[in-house]
């Protein structure tokens, strides 16, 4: 018997049952299970329509598992991809020298254009988030599903997130290896797709998945020993040594002259019944963003022009230089140098929030708009996956959390501040708080996000895109870690 069984999904397009007539002829494929809602044509000798779908339901895989009799799985969710001399067997090589549960490789995207090289990112502890691009071929050792499951226990009842139960139950014991190497080609429009995915976990439509993926990890967690009961969160006390006012909104920046203005304006024309001033760390701007700064500060008594001593310092370090600041107040308040708060009263409800719930920190919610502060899509941020009994767990497995943020100063100056990078600072700071301190949430929209071609993190070229998934699942990867130690201290 061959060793491979693939699994596809139909996908109504030309390319599709060529490039599958070719893979299903290779030597090492015993046989094609199909997940199709309607009979396909052209049906080949070995393939064969396995279910309706959905792709990564409980059901669906069950029947997989039963039919297949080979080896391994070659899993082949989105579309076909043209395999070269040597693929498959690379990929079993590579599963027979490494025992890994699973096994992937870079590809080449074809734009009809020519071919590009597209590297993926190692699979690391922390790479636990349900959206982890695998690329379009993944070889899966049938062994290793089989006895993750008796050890941990068979997929719920799921219809979207069998795939990622497996995949997590399978990795507990077992490596996933990336072949650094692109083995096969795939006709790809990555841009629009980038585009649509970006948001994905934020959007109401999709929120019967989001909970689903959240019980399973929520499950994985707890399998690993890496799960906070709620009831183990600390409130915030209120902190013993006296602040000069009660809240500072703190602006870092760096050359943004054509923003900082309208950002520091937004600060200061916050209506409270508490003091509160505005520290903006001045990362040695070139383009006249200091002078703007430095006249504001000169006409207004609550600004503050903070300018690093050094110039090794990214938007992290910012972020410590004011909360260690002795001008910071009780609380420290984000506010990005091209954005804005959406109304006068956005910081008494922040303040309120954390006062109120005696929180270490409050996030809040923000609208998507284009240079002239028009909403563009997808609008509102609010985050509602988040919830006060499982939203510190659940944030191991999104990749961000929303804006603004807010901490008690104390609190954020408690666990070392913040990471000393430009990407992720946030994200590493809020998994810290999190893991010891009750988070507030606030689901209204507080602040207009601005997206233009200077900030925009949602069209970043592959390797910058690879670059910051990495650093968070590295993150996580740490956070996982700390928390397996800390639930080890805590006990039962």
């Amino acid at each position: 018997m061959r060793p491979i069984t693939v699994v596809c999904t139909y996908i109504a397009e030309p390319l599709f049952l060529p490039a599958l007539r070719n893979l299903a002829r290779s030597d090492l494929v015993e046989e094609v299970l199909i997940v199709a809602r309607d009979p396909i044509p052209d049906i080949l000798p070995r393939c064969s329509i396995i279910d309706k779908g959905p792709f990564a339901s409980r059901e669906t895989f069950h029947k997989i598992l039963a039919q297949a009799q080979t080896d391994y799985l070659l899993f082949v969710p989105r579309t076909i991809p043209v395999v070269g001399p040597g693929t498959l067997e690379r990929l079993i090589g590579a599963a027979r020298s490494t025992g890994a549960a699973t096994v992937y490789s870079d590809f080449y995207d074809d734009t009809g254009h020519g071919t590009t090289l597209h590297p993926l990112i190692d699979y690391q502890p922390g790479s636990v988030r349900d959206d982890f691009n695998f690329g379009y071929l993944a070889l899966l050792d049938v062994s290793v599903i089989r006895d993750a499951l008796r050890k941990y226990g068979e997929t719920p009842p799921v219809r979207h997130a069998a795939l990622y139960d497996i995949r997590l139950k399978m990795s507990i014991d077992h490596g996933v290896h990336r072949i650094a190497e692109p083995l096969y080609s795939v006709v790809t429009h990555r841009e629009s797709h980038e585009r649509e995915a970006h948001f994905a976990y934020v959007d109401p439509g999709n929120q019967p998945l989001q909970k689903e993926m959240e019980a399973v990890f929520t499950d994985h967690l707890k399998r690993i020993g890496a799960y906070l009961p709620p009831q183990r969160l600390k409130k915030m006390d209120e902190p013993e040594e006296p602040f000069p006012v009660k809240a500072s909104v703190v602006i870092p920046v760096k050359n943004r002259s054509k923003t900082i203005a309208d950002a520091v304006q937004s600060a200061l024309t916050q209506e409270t019944d508490f003091t509160f001033n505005v520290l903006v760390i001045d990362n040695h701007s070139t383009d006249g963003t200091t002078e703007i700064v430095a006249d504001l500060a000169s006409r207004n008594p609550a600004v503050k022009h903070i300018i690093p001593a050094g110039k090794d310092l990214g938007i992290g370090g910012c972020w410590n230089l004011g909360i260690t600041d002795e001008r910071c107040g009780r609380y420290a308040v984000q506010l990005d140098s091209d954005d804005l708060y959406e109304n006068h009263l956005v910081l008494e409800t922040i303040v309120d929030t954390l006062r109120d719930g005696s929180y270490a920190m409050v996030v809040g919610s923000y609208t998507i708009v284009n240079e002239r502060l028009e909403q563009i899509p997808p609008g509102l941020i609010d985050h509602r996956e988040w919830t006060g009994e499982n939203g510190h767990n659940n944030a191991l497995r999104v990749n961000g959390l929303g804006a603004p943020r807010a901490f008690s100063t104390a609190a954020i100056r408690g666990i070392g501040g913040f990471l000393n990078v430009s990407y992720g600072e946030d994200y590493a700071a809020v998994l810290r708080m999190s893991r010891e301190y009750r988070i507030g949430r606030i689901y209204e929209s507080l602040y207009l996000c601005r997206r233009w071609s200077g900030n925009t993190d949602a069209a970043l070229s592959v390797e910058a895109a690879n670059r910051n998934d990495a650093f968070k699942d590295s993150l996580r990867t740490t956070e996982i870690l700390e928390r397996q130690e800390f639930t080890r201290r805590a006990g039962p």
